[in-house]
């Protein structure tokens, strides 16, 4: 997880792809991944010879009740490292864990309208923008918008079997 850590950070510090502005402790990024783990949603890291290069994991999108069904996917390739395939190989297999439980839509919240190359990730694995919340960011001395892309998962929002079971 110091190497999970390593890599957010990165991102933290050079990068709107997400909004928080200090790094956050390896205590506090292991319980963030506790958290997915004890929703039983998944958390992937991404090794290649023996390194960590990126990491995944589907959260809960609101704590309220009627949200259960719906999760949000994060996706984080290591510096040097995107353009391989990394952060495909992560969403693919974020997905059909996902998909195989009992959640139905799953939401990417894009940090910036020019983050193109995770919009493209999302848009190849099926996912749709839903639309782009302006200016409710500010990072780096000026406004952020969040574009907001949702896919179904498995049967979706086509069948209510089972909807009334809690994740």
């Amino acid at each position: 997880m110091a190497a999970v850590r390593d890599i957010y950070a990165h991102y933290v510090l050079n990068s709107l792809a997400t909004f928080e502005e200090t790094p956050p402790t390896l205590e506090e990024m292991l319980a963030r991944r506790r958290a997915s783990v004890e929703l039983s949603l998944p958390y992937l890291i991404a090794d290649a010879e023996g390194e960590t290069v990126g990491f995944a994991y589907a959260a809960a999108y609101r704590p309220r009740p009627a949200y259960r069904f719906t999760i949000e996917d994060s996706v984080y390739v290591a510096d040097g490292c995107r353009g391989r395939g990394v952060g495909s190989a992560l969403l693919g297999e974020l997905i059909a864990a996902c998909e195989s439980g009992p959640w139905r839509q799953m939401l990417a919240v894009v940090g910036d309208s020019a983050n193109l190359g995770s919009i493209a990730l999302h848009r190849r694995f099926g996912f749709e923008l839903m639309g782009n919340l302006r200016s409710v960011g500010f990072k780096f001395g000026r406004w952020v918008d969040t574009p907001i892309l949702q896919r179904a998962l498995g049967p979706g929002d086509s069948r209510l079997s089972g909807a009334g079971a809690s994740p």
